[in-house]
Parts: C-alpha cells; sequence; structure tokens
C-alpha cells in the first residue's frame, strides 16, 4: 500500500529533481518491507523446517512479477511511447496485494495426522 501511495504521489505532482530524490529515497526504504513479514508468515504457518524453501520459492516469484513488469513496461512504453499506463498499473497492483494479504490469518495451518 506504502508503495502505490509514494507511485500515486510521484506521478500526481510536478517531476522535479527534489521530487525524483524524494520518490527514490521512499522506494528505496521500501524495497524490502516485504521480507521480514512474509518470512515471519511462513514461520507461523508452516514452521520453521521449511522456511528456507518457502521463502526460496515465494522471493523466487516475486523476482520472475519484477522481471516482467520492468520487461512489459519497456513493451508498453515501445508501443505507446510512455509510460502513464504503467504507473497506473503500479498503483493498481499495489492495491490489489494490499486487498489479497487482508484475509490472512497468522496461525498454523492444521495438518493430517503422520501416518505410521
Amino acid at each position: 500500500m506504502s508503495r502505490a501511495l509514494a507511485i500515486w504521489g510521484f506521478i500526481a505532482f510536478p517531476i522535479t529533481a527534489p521530487s525524483a530524490l524524494l520518490f527514490g529515497a521512499v522506494m528505496g526504504l521500501l524495497w524490502l518491507s516485504t521480507i521480514a513479514p512474509t518470512n515471519g508468515i511462513i514461520a507461523v504457518m508452516f514452521g520453521t523446517r521449511w522456511l528456507a524453501t518457502l521463502s526460496g520459492f515465494a522471493f523466487f516469484s516475486h523476482q520472475v512479477g519484477g522481471f516482467l513488469g520492468v520487461w512489459l513496461g519497456g513493451v508498453v512504453f515501445e508501443r505507446t511511447g510512455s509510460y502513464d499506463s504503467v504507473w497506473y498499473l503500479s498503483i493498481l497492483f499495489g492495491l490489489l496485494s494490499a486487498l489479497i494479504n487482508l484475509p490472512i490469518v497468522e496461525k498454523p495451518v492444521q495438518r493430517a495426522a503422520a501416518m505410521a
């Protein structure tokens, strides 16, 4: 949500050198803001035995999404000559990500009893 607000603020006001520096600073502070909460939720829900593996899957998929976002942003710019739609999609995906995470219940996942 914070990233979406930062992007909205960046495109809502005139772009100047100070606004670009402020945007870069805010995004720099937020760029790792998901790692600790994600690892915490994984540890609570699934335990620590497979924490590294599950975190690896989560962040690998995040990197693939980041790659696709940048690459598709370039494709959109090549076709339209503008990054405007990419900025708006970034805001939309930031808000959708926040909404998708709201119903998460932070409690251990119930597993079937192990068979003897």
